[in-house]
């Protein structure tokens, strides 16, 4: 994975939203990287590492992966390009131990190192504080501490008073700038009204399917089969993951939200809530009573059902099944579109509005990456 390639070599494009470099640099910066969680998105990721390095390269920015642990194992000294496929075959392996993997990424020869969380594990989230507070960059997608205990969000924040970084753009809405355009605007002195917004590319894509003519379960088992939802549906429909996403906007805005303020509403009725995982899929027939009852008292009003989280000026939080009329902005999103609408001083009477495709490892690896290059930029060359 250290290894340039020759100039000759084809310039890849850009992944959305990255940050162009310069094309020519006379000195080299050094980013040794280190990845946890080779999952979907941490998979999509290598890849669009891999593919990128030549040019970062040629741009001044020496990226090297220095290591990948998983729940059980990691590797170390990564130099196979078939890593996802093979990771036996890596030239390291041994039983995961964060603190080993954390002190071999870091080394001790003082260069800039950054950690990349793509699992879901709130154990992992939980060594942010210490990783900041010892120079280590950290960029994920793992919504456990953005929405999680304020007094560790205020513990990571003060961990990066030393000068690393903490990014997480790809938490609420994967490879969309969403938090950095909220960061704009507040940073540019404008003041967070509102926010409303679709954040699930699963729920997106249901509702925008669900018309009636086909019983909801259907649907839902065609998003499973898609790689759509959760292994378990029940995670989506919950509506708990939105609700983190609509938490991390408004911390970021200054509000003191928790999840315990927020009124979610489930989708998931008591009786497949109760089942155990391994029967879910075949219970899936309990939702499409309800959720027919949802369309049809919707289509008869001329309206279609999103799915919707809300925070008002009021402070007023919510994660609901929306009845919307044909003329709101989003009834007319696409597949599993999200879209977030930020309602400032500035944007009143016109809020602004950003949308685009919120599903899909790529997409949500590329938001990760985008905030690596972010944090690049800023390196001095050592």
């Amino acid at each position: 994975m250290n290894a340039v390639a020759s100039p000759s070599l084809e310039q890849p494009s850009l992944p959305p939203h990255a940050v162009a470099l310069p094309t020519t640099t006379a000195r080299q910066r050094v980013l040794a990287v280190g990845l946890v969680g080779p999952g979907r998105v941490g998979s999509a990721l290598l890849d669009q590492l891999r593919t990128a390095q030549p040019r970062l390269a040629r741009a001044g920015l020496d990226l090297r992966l220095c290591g990948v642990a998983a729940s059980r194992r990691m590797w170390l000294d990564i130099d196979d390009p078939e890593l996802n496929g093979r990771h036996d075959s890596a030239q390291t392996w041994r039983p995961s131990n964060l603190d080993d993997f954390v002190a071999h990424l870091r080394g001790n020869d003082g260069r800039h190192a950054l950690l990349i969380d793509c699992s879901a594990s709130d154990a992992v989230a939980s060594r942010y504080t210490e990783w900041l507070a010892n120079g280590i960059h950290v960029v994920t997608p793992n919504k456990l501490a953005g929405s999680g205990p304020m007094p560790r969000l205020h513990a990571i924040r003060a961990a990066c008073s030393g000068g690393a970084r903490f990014r997480y753009e790809a938490t609420v809405c994967a490879g969309l700038p969403v938090v950095q355009t909220l960061r704009d605007l507040l940073d540019t002195g404008d003041e967070l009204l509102a926010v409303e917004g679709m954040f699930s590319g699963t729920l997106a894509w249901l509702c925008n399917r669900h018309d009636g003519s086909r019983p909801f379960s259907a649907l839902v088992r065609e998003a499973h089969a898609l790689g759509y939802t959760e292994p378990d549906p029940r995670d989506d429909l919950s509506g708990l993951d939105v609700a983190r996403k609509l938490v991390i906007l408004a911390r970021e805005a200054g509000w003191s939200l928790s999840l315990d303020d927020v009124d979610v509403q489930s989708l998931v009725p008591r009786e497949l809530a109760a089942l155990p995982v391994d029967e879910v899929m075949d219970n899936l027939h309990l939702l499409d009573t309800p959720m027919a009852h949802h369309v049809a008292h919707a289509q008869t009003n001329g309206c279609v059902l999103r799915h919707v989280a809300s925070l008002d000026a009021k402070g007023h939080a919510s994660v609901r099944l929306a009845v919307l009329p044909q003329s709101h902005p989003f009834a007319h999103t696409r597949l599993t579109d999200n879209v977030v609408q930020f309602t400032t001083h500035r944007y009143r009477e016109n809020p602004m509005l950003v949308q685009g495709p919120g599903a899909g490892p790529e997409v949500t690896a590329a938001g990760v990456f985008a905030d690596l290059l972010r944090i690049a930029e800023s390196l001095e060359v050592r």
